[in-house]
Formats: structure tokens, C-alpha cells, sequence
């Protein structure tokens, strides 16, 4: 039975509205590489002195996404593999090994739905080398489904400026949520990296990512009820600053770089 079947039902909660599930498109490289990272984060493992996070993953595809990736899958596994690893640096992360990428197919899967398992996995005798902190091999987890209905406005080999300096994160509701380096979505689906329970917030209210030029932008994704950036409503994106207070609906949410 394919390793996916299980999770057929959990599917439709990923995909947002009856458009998203009826006009699929198909996979493309930059959304594996936001949920690879997302996987990353959401899968660490806290040490004595370090924070671990998975070193292998496995990418399932449909069989058409599968066969349209098929002639570039060693080369967009290295570029997939280069993208985590510069994640990893940018947060802080411990690798035990350069982050490996590997594709599979399941027949379960709909053109534009890929799932991810993520595990950490110890070289041999690395303990015994003086390596990491010991650690057992695990299994491949649970596997996480995404749908691109709602297609990333970004792509993966986009020229990129300076990167932001310093720890983002977003205070509301009485928790402090880590932006990661690549960015935030913020809203009540639980797709988002920022999840609010505010019923006035949208599903995907707004987003929160580097400028390109050092510094952070957020920017409307639409919502029904706008962002203010300290109290003047924005039309489009705006520039965001340690200590800016944000309005997404009647949210209140402060961000800051530490």
C-alpha cells in the first residue's frame, strides 16, 4: 500500500476552497524548496549545545510531476540540497551531513500535491570520530502534504541582494513566533509559517520577507481586512522595522530583529 494512502483524508484540509482543488498546476522547484525548509524547521532536535535538524529527505510526486522532473532530478536534488543548507547556516541549525534530497513516486497523488519526509540520519562512527553529539537514526516520519492551488509568488534562482542580519520574529497573541530566514506567511490557515487565531485575520493575510537590499518587507496577500504598518493601512507591500507595530485585521503584532 503506498506510504501515502493514510493521508488521502488530510489532503483536502491543505488545499484552500473549491478552486484551489479543482485548478491544480503542477509542481515546481521553489515550492519543494519552501516545504523542504518548512519540514527542516518543524522537525528539529535540541542537543546539549546544538539544534539538530534532518539531513535526508524524501520528496513523493504524482506520476505526472514525477515524469516532467524526471531529465533535471539530480541536478534540482543538488539545488534543493544547496538551498537547505544555506537555510540551516542562516538559522543556526546543525547538520550532521550535507542535506540530502531523493524523489519517489505515489500514485495517490494529484498533479500539484507533493508530500515530504524528513529524517535525521548519523554517519557512521561519527561518534566515535569525536562528531556530533550522540544521537539515534531515525525513521522516516510522518508525511507532511502540500498542494501548490495557491502557486508562491517566488522563484528559487531569483537574483538575490543582501540578506537581513540578525533573528526575526513576530509577537502576537502572547507567543513569539521565529520568521525564518526566507520568510513568513501570517493568517489562520495552519499552511501558514505564523498561524493567528484572530477570527478578523484571513486565511493568508500577509507575509512577512527579506527587501533584497538588507531589510524586511510585508505585504498584503489580499485579505479582506488590510495591514497597517504603525497605524497607516498599506496598498501593496511596505517596508517593516525592528519594533513596528502591525495591524493585520484587528490583530495587533509587533515585529522585531534581535
Amino acid at each position: 500500500m503506498s506510504v501515502l494512502r493514510s493521508l488521502e483524508t488530510k489532503i483536502a484540509d491543505l488545499v484552500e476552497g473549491t478552486f484551489g482543488r479543482v485548478f491544480r498546476s503542477e509542481v515546481r522547484p521553489v515550492e519543494l524548496a519552501r516545504g523542504l525548509a518548512k519540514e527542516m524547521d518543524q522537525h528539529r532536535t535540541v542537543s546539549v549545545s546544538r539544534t539538530y535538524v534532518p539531513n535526508e529527505y524524501v520528496v513523493w510526486l504524482s506520476p505526472d510531476d514525477r515524469q516532467r522532473l524526471q531529465d533535471m532530478e539530480h541536478e534540482i536534488g543538488e539545488e534543493l540540497g544547496a538551498y537547505l543548507l544555506e537555510h540551516a547556516r542562516r538559522e543556526k541549525l546543525a547538520l550532521v551531513s550535507r542535506p540530502q534530497v531523493a524523489f519517489k513516486t505515489d500514485d495517490a497523488l494529484n498533479l500539484g500535491e507533493f508530500g515530504i519526509q524528513a529524517r535525521l540520519v548519523r554517519a557512521a562512527g561519527s561518534a566515535a570520530q569525536g562528531g556530533p553529539d550522540p544521537m539515534e537514526q531515525g525513521d522516516h516520519g510522518h508525511t507532511m502534504v502540500y498542494s501548490t492551488s495557491e502557486r508562491l509568488r517566488a522563484d528559487l534562482d531569483e537574483p538575490r541582494g543582501p540578506q537581513p542580519t540578525g533573528r526575526a520574529m513576530v509577537l502576537a497573541e502572547g507567543k513569539r513566533m521565529v520568521v525564518p530566514a526566507t520568510g513568513a506567511t501570517i493568517g489562520r490557515s495552519r499552511d501558514c509559517e505564523v498561524v493567528l487565531a484572530d477570527p478578523n485575520v484571513s486565511r493568508r493575510h500577509a507575509e512577512v520577507k527579506p527587501d533584497g537590499r538588507g531589510g524586511w518587507q510585508v505585504r498584503d496577500l489580499g485579505s479582506t481586512n488590510g495591514v497597517k504598518v504603525n497605524g497607516r493601512r498599506i496598498d501593496g507591500s511596505a517596508a517593516v522595522e525592528s519594533g513596528d507595530r502591525l495591524a493585520l485585521g484587528t490583530a495587533d503584532v509587533r515585529f522585531v530583529v534581535e
